[in-house]
């Protein structure tokens, strides 16, 4: 019979010298392979009479057990070289100093949403959000907008599947117009449930900033924009507070008193006379030339009743900007694009 011990010893010294788990697995295979030195002895066996099968079994399943012992041994040595070798390579120096993140800022676009609210809260105006999925009563009809008018296409208004509780159509609102209405309407209920009538209504004075959505994409136009509507209404409000407090708000809004601006007669079904408001830089690139900046007027009749006011004891006016373009003006940008394209070369530009 062959030398156990030897064997064993011989298994032992074959796998500490290996380097790696393939060699490792290489030395199993010569002692405990199928075809290995002591797989052998095992199927000699066989030969033996029952009582020297007996003890030999013995000696062979111990020579066995050292065996796999020495192979396991080596085999959590390697790993724990392995871990180790990994762990060096990759050891964080915890004395150098800590790298700091950059610190974000507003998206231009919010600054002005911010300071719009800011200016007009500053001369009472209070601020309304509502759904950006609108129903078609609030978003056109309520405004007085014709059955047929191109705003109602689906090739200018997005249109969601399905209808509300009172069988409207639902869309992705086209402007935050429909705030005026909602807010306005709220505020006569409110008034006539706690006082029973009208008569001493208090001014309805509101700002409706928030995202809008139009079928329109290019340098100067995106799918989703934001707006900002205006609505002032009481017994005594006058076109010429619409100038007085949308000449306040730019000249505001541009730090510039010099600016320059300008009613222009439009038509809206909402407003009635209606006005395009211009404004003039007195100076740098932009100073000579007249931009369209908003669309405003008187509050139409039709949406003075929609709102549950009378329009033989109340009027007054609203007006629409985009936020977008305001941005562009006060910042220099010159493509709307870039204001959704999540550049952080061109957003560092507005720090906090």
């Amino acid at each position: 019979m062959v030398d156990l011990d030897q064997l064993v010893s011989e298994a032992q010294q074959s796998f500490s010298s290996t380097s790696d788990a393939v060699a490792l697995e290489e030395a199993k295979a010569k002692y405990l392979g199928k075809s290995g030195l002591l797989t052998e002895i095992l199927k000699g066996l066989g030969k033996l009479d029952p009582e020297q099968r007996k003890s030999e079994g013995a000696k062979i399943n111990a020579a066995k057990t050292a065996i796999e012992g020495a192979l396991n041994q080596r085999r959590n040595q390697l790993a724990d070289d392995l871990l180790q070798a990994r762990l060096s390579q990759e050891a964080i120096d915890v004395s150098l100093p800590g790298r700091g993140r950059g610190a974000g800022s507003l998206h231009p676009v919010m600054r002005t949403w911010e300071r719009v609210e800011e200016i007009f809260h500053s001369i009472g105006f209070e601020v309304a959000q509502g759904p950006e999925i609108e129903n078609d009563w609030y978003n056109f009809t309520a405004l007085n907008s014709p059955e047929n008018h191109p705003a109602r296409s689906m090739q200018d208004t997005f249109y969601v599947e399905g209808h509300d509780a009172k069988a409207q159509s639902l869309l992705l609102r086209t402007h935050t117009s429909p705030m005026q209405i909602r807010f306005a309407s709220n505020a006569v209920k409110t008034h006539l449930q706690q006082y029973g009538n009208l008569d001493d209504m208090p001014d309805i004075r509101v700002i409706a900033p928030g995202r809008t959505y139009r079928v329109d994409s290019d340098a100067t136009h995106s799918p989703m924009f934001h707006q900002v509507e205006g609505l002032w209404i009481g017994k005594e409000v006058s076109f010429a507070a619409l100038k007085g407090v949308y000449t306040h708000f730019l000249k505001t809004f541009f730090e510039n008193k010099d600016l320059h601006l300008r009613f222009r007669p439009s038509y809206f079904p909402f407003t009635e006379p209606s006005a395009e408001i211009d404004v003039a830089f007195p100076s740098g690139k932009l100073a000579g030339r007249w931009l369209e900046i908003s669309g405003s007027g008187q509050v139409h009749p039709t949406v003075i009743r929609n709102m549950g006011l009378d329009p033989e004891h109340h009027i007054g006016f609203a007006f629409g900007s985009g936020l977008e373009r305001l941005t562009m003006l006060r910042y220099g940008v010159d493509d709307l694009r870039l204001f959704f394209e999540n550049d952080t070369r061109f957003l560092s530009q507005f720090p906090a």
